[in-house]
């Protein structure tokens, strides 16, 4: 691309053959055009939701435009509820009567649900068609659009029906960021917060000291990225598939999955990040309780994430939640789970987090029970 500065990082997915890069920076998406054309493409196929659209479309096709690129766009309505099967079948209905081709790019241009969406899409069209995430969200920049997970939920609990389906490339555009509502950054930052937690103290150190810094434009945002960007192609690089320890870069996912299906992914209540915080903050309380973890190592990421705006507390969500049992039987939905047990992230410590198969039913039964009691 022409517009290589000193603020674009570049993060390499090492993956042989299927290695891609991703590019962090303010204004990638003025460059998209020229972006897929380098990959080869003849026609590109636009996912978006309809929120993105009225921000972002406009620069993007007047990239594709330049570009000499033919282009059709599907949109889907803004929010969770989009990552079903029937949003699915528009977005792939919309790209088979675009002529989307296998030498073509599917370009997902949105958060973490359309990411999520037009991957799968993507992945399952013609057996397969190349995708070039363009993440519009903090969330999707440092997670959901790097790894090359994609599906869509169930009532029976989230992103049970997907595909491994990696990227062409990922353009993560800093500058949309300035466009998200306070309450979407806050929930990105989770993911980000999250990767000092798993195994890096030192990145978690720093957030705790600069506290706004990835909320604010700048450098400092732009290194936030890419550590987490790095830290997650790290982990993909040596597993995958989540066969191995991938399966750390789900730490607060399995409460936070939980809490997101007994609210039926209705976003007024709870997205993603919130319950991924949410979530953080119980694998470190149940982390104490078990005796494996400081309890002043959970106390310190409860105030590093209330800092930030984040909710700690299933008492933080609007609205009726399901008993200890409801919330158990999702987690026994969870995609972790092996011959019917559950595998949970737990932590030692801040940046000493593992994945631990051999938790008693009956304690996280019970540790359940003491979070949804009523405060004495």
């Amino acid at each position: 691309m022409t517009r290589m500065v000193e603020d674009i990082e570049r993060v390499s997915v090492g993956l042989g053959e299927r290695a891609y890069d991703i590019l962090i920076g303010p204004g990638l998406l003025a460059g998209v055009g020229e972006a897929a054309a380098k990959l080869g493409a003849r026609a590109v196929g636009v996912v978006t939701d309809e929120t993105v659209a009225g921000l972002h479309l406009p620069t993007v096709e007047r990239s594709l435009a330049g570009a000499g690129l033919a282009f059709d766009t599907v949109r889907v309505p803004a929010g969770e509820a989009s990552k079903s099967f029937d949003m699915l079948a528009r977005v792939v209905d919309g790209l088979l009567a675009a002529r989307i081709e296998r030498g073509d790019l599917v370009l997902a241009l949105g958060g973490g649900v359309v990411g999520d969406l037009a991957g799968f899409a993507a992945a399952i069209l013609r057996r397969g068609v190349r995708v070039l995430q363009a993440p519009t969200s903090l969330l999707a920049q440092v997670d959901s659009s790097v790894g090359g997970k994609t599906g869509i939920n169930s009532p029976r609990g989230k992103n049970l029906i997907g595909a491994f389906h990696q990227p062409s490339l990922v353009l993560a555009d800093t500058a949309t960021l300035d466009t998200l509502p306070e309450r979407e950054l806050r929930a990105g930052y989770a993911e980000v917060a999250k990767y000092g937690l798993i195994d890096d103290p030192d990145f978690f150190a720093w957030l705790e000291a600069n506290p706004r810094a990835v909320f604010c434009a700048g450098p400092d945002r732009i290194r936030g990225i890419a550590t987490s960007c790095r830290a997650k192609a790290a982990v993909v690089a040596r597993d995958e598939r989540e066969t191995g320890d991938r399966a750390l870069l789900n730490l607060g996912h399995t409460f936070g999955h939980a809490l997101e299906a007994d609210v039926a992914y209705d976003s007024a209540r709870l997205v993603h990040g919130e319950g991924v915080a949410i979530g953080m903050a119980m694998a470190f309380r149940f982390s104490a309780a078990l005796g494996l973890c400081p309890e002043e190592d959970a106390a310190r990421v409860e105030r590093h994430l209330s800092a930030v705006g984040l909710p700690i507390r299933v008492s933080a969500i609007p609205g009726p939640i399901g008993g200890a049992e409801a919330l158990f039987a999702h987690m026994q939905q969870d995609k972790k789970v092996s011959r019917g047990r559950l595998t949970f992230i737990l932590a030692r410590g801040v940046g000493k987090s593992f994945v631990a198969r051999d938790v008693d039913p009956a304690r996280a039964l019970d540790f359940l029970r003491r979070e949804l009691a009523p405060a004495a």
